[in-house]
């Protein structure tokens, strides 16, 4: 999106963390966009805040017509905006106070932000149907909706083999350890089942080693966990080689995952829930615990022609996620914003 912007002759700036122990001086440009690297403190509770902190306080200093917060966590900062007359737009993201890492004064934290995020922002920003439903009927705020683009790949699987893997001969699971992603429901539901096929487990959990141990505990000799993979085209082979496509996640909203795997044409077996049926609708199947997993790998394994349908009809459904659209939409937003910070807020 920031290209395209800046294709249209915005100026885009982006705020980056500044990766722990690199030496090498990070890129002040890319594709167009620039790009300032600020610090943050790795500790799982001030991460985001302090980095966002500091951005701000750049901001600032550097005046810009219109100002994109993502997160509500973020919200503590928006007087700061407010008060120098930058026009904010508040990405909610997700039900962050959801996440089982999130217990006691963290969840109390990520309910009150929202508040803050209704009552601070010029607009709000949803990427789905379900999260503003949420503002609507929880705060009576409005929201406009606007969700990612889903990547269309070729469906290249040539380097699967530096993997060893085949084309269509494993199953495919991509997230962060986290409960809500329901990796451990996945990894017992695969176990329990007869399915000949590996189980490819892509991710990790940066602050979790229990939940991790975890996981790994539930496999066996079938499941094959291949850490972080930070290659994109690997990452984009591996989602059109997979038998299947198995997403876990529960509280994200529209998740970036979820759509890269339908562009690349992955037959999508996926944790049920409102978010996932909004991108996925009939092209999906669903599972809502260890037993629907088995079955569904094993019905993915004994009938290949109609997984194959499957994938078919979800490469349609990311046709409805287009990045221009989302930046004409993104676009739109900000413009107004500058002219009338208020007058930006649309209907859900």
């Amino acid at each position: 999106m920031g290209r395209r912007l800046v294709e249209r002759g915005h100026r885009v700036t982006v705020y980056c963390r500044r990766s722990a122990g690199k030496d090498a001086t990070p890129l002040a440009e890319h594709l167009g966009m620039d790009l300032v690297h600020l610090p943050a403190v790795r500790r799982r509770s001030l991460e985001t805040l302090s980095h966002t902190g500091l951005s701000v306080g750049h901001l600032l200093r550097h005046r810009p017509d219109v100002a994109l917060l993502f997160n509500a966590a973020n919200a503590p900062y928006l007087p700061a905006l407010r008060a120098a007359r930058v026009p904010v737009a508040t990405h909610v993201d997700g039900l962050e106070w959801r996440r089982a890492k999130w217990s006691g004064l963290g969840q109390r934290y990520y309910k009150g932000v929202e508040r803050l995020s209704v009552w601070w922002s010029d607009a709000l920003i949803a990427d789905a149907p379900g999260i503003a439903d949420y503002y609507s009927t929880k705060f009576d705020a409005p929201t406009t909706q606007i969700a990612y683009g889903a990547p269309i790949t070729d469906g290249s699987t040539h380097r699967l083999n530096d993997l060893g893997l085949k084309p269509e001969e494993f199953h495919l699971v991509v997230a962060r350890f986290e409960p809500e992603n329901h990796v451990d429901m996945i990894v017992r539901g695969y176990v329990q089942s007869d399915a000949r096929l590996p189980l490819v487990v892509v991710g990790s959990a940066p602050y979790s080693d229990e939940h991790t141990a975890a996981i790994k505990a539930a496999s066996d000799e079938r499941v094959r966990f291949l850490g972080g993979v930070w290659d994109q085209e690997l990452l984009d082979q591996l989602y059109s080689g997979a038998r299947t496509y198995l997403h876990g996640h529960s509280v994200g909203g529209t998740n970036p995952s979820l759509l890269r795997a339908i562009g690349a044409g992955a037959a999508v077996l996926a944790y049920d829930v409102n978010f996932n049926h909004d991108v996925l609708g009939a092209a999906g199947r669903y599972f809502g615990g260890d037993a629907d997993v088995a079955s569904l790998v094993e019905s993915a394994e004994g009938d290949v022609e109609a997984t194959r349908e499957q994938g078919r009809q979800a490469r349609e459904r990311a046709t409805h996620y287009d990045w221009d659209d989302v930046t004409d939409r993104y676009e739109a937003l900000c413009l107004e914003l500058a002219r009338s910070p208020k007058s930006a807020v649309q209907p859900a």
